[in-house]
């Protein structure tokens, strides 16, 4: 009788997480950082069908990175996590430290029970009625959840990205002068390591703005991104080589 192969769990859980980083790193990046209104969610993603960026709940978001099918159905588990929660309880009873943990116990599973992980890195958020009540929560594919402050970049090349936003973001910066910042900030990811330019329609965008009453999702199309950057909205961008 044939002996049955062994892995060790050590090489295994190794080799799930490579597997697991490799794919979120073919993905174009995605980032998120608090302005004084709110919270901004901008990446690269010409297509217009398919979001990274995603309305959760009255003042919570998601942006993600990866494998599209296996983040959009974590989107509308969550979804509809807040719906049965605001319905059951009460709409304050909706935060995203609860959404956060939900998607780690549910990342978690998946990682330590089936045959292959999520390729998927999350960034939750909700906005507060002040900048330090803001919370941004980073969750990656083993299920691992980390509070982060100011700023968040997931996949691509994001150590110039996050290098640029660890220099020059500010919480008090006004919309205008953080979306040129975000965008300067993606541009320095380029596929050969150099800058290039990215114009308004390569780019998915949308805010988390506390002055709105109650829903405080909105996505910034490209028009007002051009004005925003003060460059045409149909102006060329340079594209990079990975597919997001």
């Amino acid at each position: 009788m044939t002996a049955p192969f062994y892995v060790s769990p050590e090489q295994l859980m190794k080799d799930k997480s490579d597997f697991a980083r490799k794919g979120i790193a073919r993905g174009r990046s995605v980032l998120v950082m608090t302005y004084d209104d709110g919270v901004l969610f901008i990446g690269e993603n010409p297509s217009k069908a398919l979001h990274k960026v995603s309305e959760i709940y009255d003042r919570i978001a998601f942006a993600a990175v990866g494998k599209y099918n296996e983040f959009e159905n974590l989107r509308l588990a969550g979804v509809r996590y807040a719906d049965l929660r605001g319905f059951q309880y009460d709409r304050s009873d909706v935060t995203v430290r609860g959404l956060a943990n939900a998607y780690a116990q549910t990342l978690g599973t998946i990682f330590t029970e089936s045959g292959k992980p999520y390729e998927v890195e999350l960034t939750v958020a909700e906005v507060g009625r002040t900048t330090e009540e803001d919370q941004l929560y980073r969750l990656t594919y083993d299920g691992s959840v980390a509070e982060e402050h100011g700023h968040v970049v997931m996949g691509g090349q994001s150590e110039p990205i996050t290098a640029v936003l660890r220099e020059e973001h500010r919480g008090d910066l006004p919309l205008s002068e953080a979306v040129p910042l975000a965008v300067r900030a993606l541009s320095q990811a380029g596929p050969d390591g150099e800058p290039r330019t990215l114009a308004p329609d390569a780019l998915e965008a949308a805010v988390l703005d506390r002055t709105r009453p109650r829903r405080a999702f909105k996505r910034l199309l490209a028009p007002q991104l051009a004005t925003l950057l003060g460059t045409p909205a149909d102006s060329a961008a340079t594209p990079p080589e990975d597919p997001a």
